[in-house]
């Protein structure tokens, strides 16, 4: 299993790797993005992620929470079919999660 790890690659640009499932999540996972930095959008490559959980989508749930309250747009690019799957069964459609931008 691989932990998770996201890489700050310019301001407000990070891709997360590893894998986003239930083991490998705990209370600093949160953290794992700066949401109060300067950049007024962040961007969250989601491409080297591997295996994805319910408390995977949750943590990027708090995630999108955590942008609100910093004012920020909070974006997540190359979104992996499993994770877009989790989200439907969820009753989370892409719109609400991925596409909006989480204004």
């Amino acid at each position: 299993m691989h932990t998770i790890e996201a890489t700050l690659l310019s301001p407000g640009n990070y891709i997360l790797q590893g894998d986003l499932v239930f083991n490998n999540i705990n209370k600093a996972s949160i953290k794992l993005v700066n949401f109060t930095q300067s950049a007024t959008t962040i961007s969250i490559d989601l491409q080297r992620l591997g295996k994805i959980d319910s408390a995977g989508l949750a943590l990027l749930i708090e995630w999108v929470k955590n942008s609100h309250l910093h004012n920020k747009k909070l974006r997540f690019n190359n979104i992996p079919a499993q994770l877009t799957a989790l989200a439907k069964l969820s009753y989370l459609s892409e719109i609400d999660l991925f596409n909006e931008q989480n204004n």
